[in-house]
């Protein structure tokens, strides 16, 4: 779904852009799950969530970024994912999303250059037009596709996160250093 989606940046501008972050924000449904709502018997809402998605959010915060979610839906399953992994904003039941961007801007004395933000559908458009870096799933509307600065291999709920998370510490030069206790026997056994 992505081909059809050309690079707008250069890998050093990219680079040049990634050095400069320092919040990753994320839509909840369709990026850092499925998108699919699932209700209990009780009319709880409950939602998958990818596991490396949270290790993800971990390397990303390990490497200096801050962490955060803006969504347009607001759920206990989400609070308490969002409680499991410590993440530093919390933005939920703003389906309006560019007032609800400036208010986190101004909040957090941060500029829009320095925050990454994926999104997969049209209520997103307002944020990842204007973050510094933007992300969207490979399964992410057409209209989201096209304006976002990178379409990832990823769909929605299925390691986009930990993808967007890679990229990133990739392009900063941080993936090696904060992978490598995990990764060091496959790097001597290639080297052997």
């Amino acid at each position: 779904m992505s081909d059809d989606i050309p690079l707008t940046l250069t890998d050093q501008d990219f680079a040049r852009r990634a050095e400069k972050l320092e919040w990753i924000l994320l839509d909840v449904d369709g990026v850092f799950t499925d998108g699919t709502l699932y209700y209990s018997a009780e009319g709880e809402t409950l939602k998958p969530f990818h596991v490396r998605d949270g290790l993800a959010v971990s390397l990303a915060r390990r490497a200096g970024l801050k962490v955060g979610l803006l969504s347009g839906r607001a759920s206990e399953a989400l609070q308490r994912r969002a409680n499991e992994l410590s993440l530093d904003e919390v933005i939920l039941g703003h389906d309006d999303k560019g007032p609800a961007f400036t208010a986190f801007l101004e909040r957090r004395e941060v500029t829009a250059e320095r925050v990454a933000y994926s999104g997969d559908d049209l209520l997103d458009l307002p944020v990842l037009r204007r973050a510094g870096l933007s992300f969207a799933p490979a399964d992410a509307v057409a209209e989201v596709r096209r304006a976002a600065d990178r379409v990832l291999r990823a769909a929605g709920g299925h390691g986009a996160v930990r993808e967007i998370v890679e990229t990133l510490l990739r392009a900063r030069g941080q993936w090696r250093e904060l992978t490598e206790r995990w990764t060091e026997a496959d790097e001597e056994r290639e080297e052997g």
